[in-house]
């Protein structure tokens, strides 16, 4: 069984994916990719379809942005149980391409991912790699799991998050993402959070904003934890401390160079398992969706090389 399915989103990238797709098809046909598309038309498809195609297909091939591809591997991992997925193959051509950053060779800082012809060449090519997966969960009984493959974060980028859904079509890229920075900040919450490390005692904290990445990367090129390893078994956690809106325009440009690790402000951590929680409800943003609007409660840890990823 070697014929794979192609999940295409029409809508990603603000206009990119429709406009390439035609030239994507033609050069997975005359690369000898064995394959059927369906292309997506509502929130959540691409998790329902990619849930059932293991069991007529080899592998998953999203086309499209982060959005896509986190649909994706959620419908994935449910399909396998949380054991090790068949596998997924990224062509990006979404607003931010995150994900795709970190596929080797890896993006470096301030570069562009690989285009959708070289995405093309290593699903020809098929050769995988084990990934971890963040893994969340809001209550005591585990009904709703979600997976990340980039990054989760509570705070400021949650709220960003929702308003990036608000943004004018006409912006897209890093422009779109600015856009929903510049509208947070005239109305954000800082959160207070009790925030526990593997077994460590829980420390109780102010914060603008505390991320759990697997990635390096999320926001169309913010690159909030540099150092992140994909399959090292740990998430990266940074925690920023509460701080106003001019500590925050001057964070940004630096998160978007990897430059802002050694900030005062900041504390970071290695970890297999978060948990936080609050007395106030708090929205969580993953890989640029908001699985959870609101609650008090969240658990994070780490799916050991779970997720085979086309390389």
């Amino acid at each position: 069984m070697s014929r794979h399915l192609v999940i295409y989103n029409p809508a990603a990238g603000r206009g990119r994916a429709i406009k390439h797709w035609p030239e994507v098809e033609r050069a997975l046909i005359e690369s000898g990719v064995e394959f059927d598309v369906v292309a997506t038309s509502a929130p959540l498809e691409a998790v329902l379809l990619a849930e059932k195609a293991p069991e007529e297909y080899s592998a998953v091939i999203a086309v499209g942005g982060d959005g896509t591809v986190h649909e994706v591997v959620n419908g994935l991992l449910r399909a396998s149980s949380e054991g090790e997925t068949i596998a997924l193959g990224v062509i990006p051509l979404g607003n931010g391409d995150d994900f795709a950053k970190v596929i080797p060779p890896e993006t470096a800082i301030g570069g562009k991912v690989f285009d959708w012809r070289v995405a093309v060449e290593k699903i020809a090519q098929g050769q995988t790699k084990l990934f971890d997966v963040g893994r969340l969960s809001v209550d005591q009984s585990d009904s709703d799991p979600q997976y990340f493959m980039n990054g989760m974060d509570i705070g400021f980028g949650a709220q960003a998050a929702l308003n990036f859904t608000t943004v004018p079509k006409f912006l897209t890229g890093m422009a779109a993402y600015i856009a929903a920075i510049m509208k947070t900040l005239i109305d954000y919450h800082i959160p207070k959070v009790s925030i526990q490390i593997d077994d460590q005692a829980p420390f109780e904290q102010s914060t603008t904003m505390t991320v759990v990445t697997n990635g390096r990367c999320f926001g169309s090129g913010f690159w909030v934890c540099p150092d992140a390893i994909v399959d090292d078994g740990l998430l990266n956690v940074m925690v920023a401390d509460g701080i106003g809106r001019v500590q925050i325009l001057s964070l940004i440009p630096k998160i978007m160079k990897g430059a802002h690790t050694n900030e005062p402000i900041l504390k970071n951590f290695l970890a297999k398992r978060v948990v936080i929680s609050a007395d106030e409800s708090f929205a969580v943003e993953a890989d640029g969706e908001v699985p959870y609007p609101q609650t008090t409660h969240l658990e994070v840890q780490v799916l050991e090389k779970k997720l085979k990823v086309i390389v």
